[in-house]
């Protein structure tokens, strides 16, 4: 197999999962690439510890006042899961689906939100979206409880146009009013009167209630609507399909799937007044929309096999999930749930995510943004410390490898080569950055895997390789 296959195979598990290590790479390249995409877009059930298992090693993910047991579990099945883009479709929807634990107060049924983008997250849009409504988490962030008959509540209705489906300036108010309407008697099915008192009742010891939809006829508002320029007796299925339909939607969606599967756009509010970097990307993503009846799944396929994908390798910095996700899978050394996992989700709280904690409805700006003094500290450390320790089985296949290349002897020069080659492939955009790690590692000579009967001296010295090559600025790319 052609390095040229590995790097393409690397690029498109660094965006459609959460990397993969040397000999999964392989193995896939094996299969070929539009195989392996079509794997990937039909996620199948594969050897995993059962959540009863898991639950009895972390209790504590039955509890829903505080979000953490719930997001170490989500980062366990990041790092874990076989069908990664299933976890990483999921990420792609919570961060435009912003919702938070500290509204909602509710970790439970943050939980059950993202299990729903698991399901839904690769079908038809029209469907996500319907979900979405009926969500209890989604319902009480935008206070839709508080949306009656005669008594609107617009929050709802805004969002889902402006930062859910069509984006800024593609509405008039008056649309916004209308939608509002139109999801009257959206409500929850186990709390006749919200209050925010309500919304934190406890059935201790187990938490807070965990909320179910309902809706209440008595309270929607059955009169005619115009929507969109569209006119009848609309209800909340029929403003989504109204939705969907819309060029608009199909481009602000197309968007959206660019700049998290392919290249870091501006963030979404500069976006009226942004033009796209690829206008020809969008286009085509927007038009396959269209023409597979709003199919995420069948937009994905052609994205992945596109040009424009396949050429934009480190075009994107991973947020703090793909980081930590990446390096543990890496590592492999994580096969069940550990207090490591609670660790690392503290980590990446530091790093500025906080899974289940957007900062507002907005969601996270990533990109660029994702990187401060602080966060990066953050983000090189933690690699470091993880790639530093040569019990790691990720870290031992490398020396192992390593081992059997070149007799095991290599020049300085040879060993970051074939190391950036095995952590990736990471080609490096700043031949300085490569010659800064020469350099380090010619501070003790030749490197020598051959006969290390006198210690573990030389495998320190690659593991400590890793770890820079953890801090370079490529490797907090996709």
């Amino acid at each position: 197999m052609s390095s040229q296959d590995i790097e393409l195979m690397a690029h498109l598990m660094r965006r459609a999962g959460f990397g993969a290590t040397r000999g999964e790479l392989e193995e896939m390249v094996d299969k070929g690439y539009e195989e392996t995409v079509e794997e990937l877009l039909f996620p199948q059930d594969g050897p995993r510890l059962g959540d009863d298992v898991i639950r009895r090693y972390h209790v504590d993910i039955h509890e829903s006042r505080i979000p953490e047991p719930p997001a170490t579990e989500w980062l366990y099945r990041m790092v874990t899961t076989s069908s990664p883009l299933e976890e990483k479709i999921a990420l792609f929807w919570h961060g435009i689906f912003a919702s938070s634990f500290s509204k909602t107060q509710q970790s439970r049924s943050l939980a059950v939100q993202i299990d729903m983008f698991r399901r839904f997250g690769l079908d038809r849009f029209d469907s996500l979206l319907l979900e979405l409504s009926k969500d209890p988490i989604m319902i009480i962030w935008l206070d839709n409880q508080d949306n009656h008959k005669g008594a609107i509540n617009e929050n709802f209705g805004r969002e889902l146009l402006e930062l859910f489906s069509m984006g800024d300036g593609n509405y008039s108010e008056q649309d916004i009013k209308e939608c509002a309407r139109a999801f009257t008697g959206w409500t929850l099915g186990n709390a006749e009167y919200m209050t925010a008192r309500a919304m934190k009742a406890s059935i201790w010891p187990y938490g807070a209630i965990a909320w179910h939809f309902g809706y209440r006829d008595y309270d929607h508002d059955d009169d005619e609507k115009t929507f969109l320029g569209e006119t009848g007796r609309f209800n909340g299925e029929d403003i989504i399909e109204i939705i969907c339909r819309q060029t608009a939607t199909g481009r602000f969606m197309a968007r959206h799937l660019y700049d998290f599967f392919v290249a870091d756009e501006a963030s979404v509010p500069q976006w009226p007044y942004t033009p796209p970097l690829d206008p020809d990307a969008i286009e085509t993503l927007a038009r396959a929309y269209v023409e597979n009846d709003h199919d995420i799944r069948s937009v994905l396929r052609i994205l992945f096999n596109s040009d424009f994908f396949k050429d934009a390798k480190f075009a994107r910095v991973k947020c703090p999930a793909e980081f930590v996700a990446g390096v543990i899978r890496l590592g492999g050394d994580v096969a069940e749930p550990s207090l490591e996992m609670n660790e690392a989700g503290n980590l990446m709280g530091y790093m500025g995510q906080s899974l289940f904690a957007p900062p507002s409805v907005e969601g996270w700006h990533e990109g660029t943004e994702w990187i401060n003094s602080g966060s990066l500290v953050e983000r090189v450390n933690f690699a470091a410390e993880y790639f530093n320790d040569v019990e790691k089985p990720g870290v031992r296949d490398i020396i192992e490898r390593l081992a059997k290349q070149n007799g095991g002897s290599f020049s300085p020069e040879d060993v970051v080569n074939s190391c950036l080659d095995l952590m990736g492939p990471i080609t490096m955009s700043e031949e300085s950055t490569r010659s800064a790690l020469i350099q380090h590692v010619a501070k003790k000579g030749d490197l020598s895997l051959r006969e290390r009967e006198s210690g573990k001296a030389e495998d320190d010295r690659v593991a400590e390789l890793l770890g820079l090559i953890a801090a370079t600025k490529e490797y907090h790319r996709a």
